[in-house]
């Protein structure tokens, strides 16, 4: 095996001990300590079977993670354990995955906008692979890193309805100047990137993607440069209630690799799925520190089921939690555990501390607890300033940690067997599927 993770780095759990069993019982400990600060736990099964998933339905995509959905070391780990790539947008998450041991051929310096420390810094160790998308960005890595390979970041989607955090990218017009600019100040490109996201990643906006990818390809071929890479960015869902649509995307980028880039031309794909992976293998608990009630201006309107509750504005202790995410709904049948319309705040005075608005909860108190699931994604590492880091519980069935050994080729041990291993992988929710896998090899790394 790798031997970036072991069993010191989480907690062995038996089949049918579930995440919400591990929940209670750290809940219980923190209560009986006093201790009311916020708490992840972390399904590492769940992105055991979401890595198998991954491979089974793109198996000439070698996914890279960008670090900047999530830092925690369990997670990048046994990641690396799995012999994934990694998406780094700075040196710290540089710094991060190398500290762990991952070689810098592993790590794809993907920001599209870098500082020239950053730079320099990749450079000094190692790291390569880099993405540009201007003649300023091609300038300042020419000076900077002279043995960096680089991937031109073209724009996947031109249409107006494009979500604005695509904003990166050049247009097709614009790849050949590029491609002669880097030709003449002597750098070296291998391939070509995109990024859909998750707002644009449909079957047809992909084709086009790709088709557009192609004719870049030539038009770097045809300027001598040895195109060989292709990153078709992220974008992939994470959740559960989404297993239908990633499917279906992953059929839709089998069909537009199979026509534009066919298996045995010589170009390697790689994708940086970042959501898919950890979205929802992490729970995260935090307790309400205050609470106030506003004054009921029209009765039997505020949204609560006895038509009488005044609206709540429960205040969360330590945790930022980034809008948009789902939250685990505390509804409860009435009459007998009336809701309220409540709105959730972070800290006080912080300037994004609202959370949610107009949920229907049930009366909650000073000191209650919260659960949030798929908080996986971009959520760690988002603590208020000045305020503590959110603790994680790491925690994988036995059978998934076997299912990892079987995966990187290590003989099972005594007892084991491979009928055993096609059993549900997660310690948490039930899987609908179980997963039987073959022994195989981390993939190597792409240059």
């Amino acid at each position: 095996m790798n031997r970036y993770l072991n069993e010191s780095n989480f907690m062995m759990v038996e089949e049918g001990f579930t995440t919400r069993d591990l929940l209670e019982n750290v809940l219980v400990e923190l209560c009986q300590a006093g201790d009311q600060q916020a708490f992840f736990v972390a399904d590492l099964g769940d992105i055991v079977k979401k890595h198998l998933q991954f491979l089974k339905a793109l198996p000439r995509v070698k996914p890279f993670f960008p670090v900047k959905c999530n830092s925690s070391e369990g997670v990048i780990r046994l990641l690396a354990e799995l012999g994934t790539g990694f998406a780094c947008t700075n040196k710290a998450e540089i710094a991060r995955v190398q500290s762990i041991g991952v070689p810098p051929d592993k790590i794809f310096y993907s920001s599209p906008c870098k500082q020239i420390a950053h730079i320099k810094y990749a450079a000094s160790h190692g790291v390569q692979l880099m993405a540009f998308d201007n003649e300023v960005e091609l300038s300042k890595v020419a000076r900077s890193h002279p043995r960096a390979r680089m991937l031109l970041g073209i724009t996947a989607d031109s249409s107006p309805s494009a979500h604005p955090s695509m904003t990166f990218g050049t247009t097709l017009e614009s790849c050949r100047h590029l491609l002669e600019m880097a030709k003449e100040q002597a750098v070296e490109v291998v391939g070509i990137s995109f990024h859909l996201g998750s707002h644009g990643l449909e079957p047809q906006a992909f084709a086009q993607a790709v088709a557009a990818a192609q004719l870049a390809f030539d038009m770097g071929t045809e300027l001598g440069f040895q195109m060989r890479l292709l990153d078709i960015g992220g974008g992939f869902p994470g959740t559960e209630d989404t297993r239908a649509r990633f499917k279906e995307m992953a059929a839709a980028i089998n069909s537009a690799l199979d026509s534009y880039f066919p298996d045995g031309c010589g170009v390697e794909i790689v994708a940086r799925p970042g959501r898919y992976y950890v979205t929802s293998a992490f729970t995260l608990a935090a307790t309400i520190t205050a609470r106030e009630e506003a004054p009921m201006e029209h009765p039997g309107s505020d949204g609560g089921c006895d038509g009488k509750s005044p609206p709540v504005s429960p205040w969360l202790r330590d945790v930022l939690i980034p809008n948009g995410y789902p939250i685990v709904s505390l509804q409860r049948p009435c009459p007998d555990h009336p809701s309220h319309s409540s709105s959730l705040r972070g800290p006080l005075g912080h300037a994004d501390d609202r959370l949610a608005d107009g949920l229907a909860l049930p009366q909650l108190q000073v000191g209650d607890w919260l659960l949030f699931e798929d908080m996986g994604a971009y959520s760690i590492g988002a603590a208020p300033p000045g305020g503590p880091q959110p603790h994680v519980t790491y925690a994988m069935s036995r059978m998934a940690w076997k299912t990892v050994q079987l995966f990187l080729g290590k003989p099972p041990q005594p007892g084991d067997d491979h009928e055993s291993i096609c059993t549900p992988l997660s310690c948490g929710w039930e899987m609908a599927e179980s997963l039987c896998v073959t022994p195989v090899f981390a993939p190597a790394g792409i240059i």
